[in-house]
């Protein structure tokens, strides 16, 4: 037999060493470490696709029990119905192949109590979230996403009240153009030119070449409220889809106030005002804030209030009346006719809730004067809104939006 005497040193050697330690170190860890990185990404997306999930819930079950309501639709009709609202809430959203109508449930509970019917809709929307190509080089391929939204709906022969009359008044100040800290999710990335490789020229004289560059590509604020206030009026549209008891107006301003978009039925002629706003100038909300006040108070040729008339023909209501005051800035003082905007702005408040109409003010990435100003204007506090993100404006605004739409569908059940 032969002997292996002369192999010890090699063995030895080869145990003792650990020059590849590494290399099998990072053989195994590689997938950990990739996972984690996919797992960070996904979970970003995830909580962003069940918000979206959720508002389309909660919409259409507003839409389905208001419709039931105001007999729009049967409730034979209803399950469709909502089906059809989730599909056309997420149809901006949703991965392609993703057929989100099949994967909806929808229950619809009907109570009577003497002249009072009442609908209780839930909705539960569910899919398949694809993930990331990180997330599918560990061995995942899905995130399954379900949520539920519920609202209880009826009508009364004795309810009288519900119809509403809301106006905004919006800063389009030049800060609006400044960036969140949001990326805008359908162009996430910018191009950009900046100096770079400084040398010096023929004539000893130091000169920069222009080089391009990609970045992360930010919502500006002004983007954020048109976004934001969209969110408002879908829920509004919602609650009242015949257009039969909300009235929306709005008016921009920086340092002055710009030709307003007048009262309507509706929000079709507000939501196109607000989408075509531009950030530019300073910051008066004085004037603005006195447009939306003299808006829901103005008086027709007869000398009645002419909200109040064009309810109670349409009908047969006298309207809640909304001011939405937002602002991301201070106001300007008027220094050659020393006059503060803000002290105007105030006394506009001070009349329009001595006039029991409700304020709700939203300071998005405001300074703290801007945010004094909105705080005193609010008709309380559960009316003032401190939006620091965009995240913060969104839901502003829907909190709005629902308790204006509870109003509407008060009269609505």
């Amino acid at each position: 037999m032969m002997s292996t005497f002369f192999l010890h040193p090699c063995l030895r050697r080869m145990f003792s060493d650990r020059g590849g330690n590494f290399g099998i170190m990072t053989a195994v860890l590689a997938p950990v470490l990739l996972g984690a990185a996919g797992m960070a990404v996904h979970v970003g997306d995830m909580l962003l696709s069940k918000q979206q999930l959720q508002e389309a819930a909660d919409s259409a079950a507003l839409a389905t029990a208001t419709a039931l309501a105001n007999g729009t639709i049967q409730t034979s009709q209803a399950e469709a119905f909502a089906r059809n609202f989730v599909a056309g809430q997420m149809a901006n959203y949703l991965q392609s192949g993703v057929d989100i109508k099949s994967t909806t449930g929808v229950t619809v509970q009907t109570n009577t109590s003497g002249n009072s019917t009442s609908y209780q809709v839930t909705v539960s929307p569910s899919y398949d979230l694809t993930v990331n190509p990180l997330m599918q080089a560990v061995g995942f391929t899905t995130q399954h996403l379900s949520t539920s939204g519920t609202t209880v709906g009826g009508h009364s022969q004795t309810q009288t009240q519900g119809s509403i009359s809301m106006y905004l008044a919006l800063d389009k100040s030049g800060s609006m153009g400044e960036d969140t800290a949001t990326v805008n999710e359908e162009d996430p990335t910018e191009s950009y030119t900046y100096a770079c490789n400084p040398h010096y020229n023929k004539k000893g004289k130091e000169v920069w070449d222009t080089c391009t560059g990609s970045r992360a590509n930010y919502y500006t604020k002004i983007e954020g409220l048109k976004m934001a206030a969209g969110k408002l009026f879908v829920q509004l549209s919602s609650a009242d889809p015949n257009a039969q008891y909300v009235r929306t107006g709005a008016v921009s301003y920086d340092i002055v106030q710009y030709a307003p978009s007048s009262l309507a039925w509706g929000t079709v002629g507000v939501s196109s005002y607000v989408n075509a706003l531009q950030a530019g100038g300073g910051t008066n909300s004085s004037g603005a804030m006195g447009t939306a006040y003299l808006s829901l108070t103005a008086k027709n040729a007869a000398g009645n209030d002419a909200e109040d008339s064009a309810h109670q023909l349409k009908s047969g209501q006298i309207p809640k009346k909304y001011i939405v005051f937002m602002t991301d800035g201070d106001n300007n003082n008027d220094s050659s006719g020393g006059r503060s905007y803000d002290t105007l702005t105030k006394a506009t408040c001070d009349t329009a809730k001595s006039k029991g109409i409700v304020i709700y003010t939203i300071a998005f990435m405001a300074p703290e004067g801007g945010q004094a100003l909105l705080q005193y204007c609010a008709s309380d506090a559960s009316h003032y809104f401190q939006a620091e993100k965009m995240e913060d404006l969104f839901a502003a605004f829907k909190a709005i939006g629902a308790k204006a739409s509870t109003q509407v569908t008060r009269l609505t059940n």
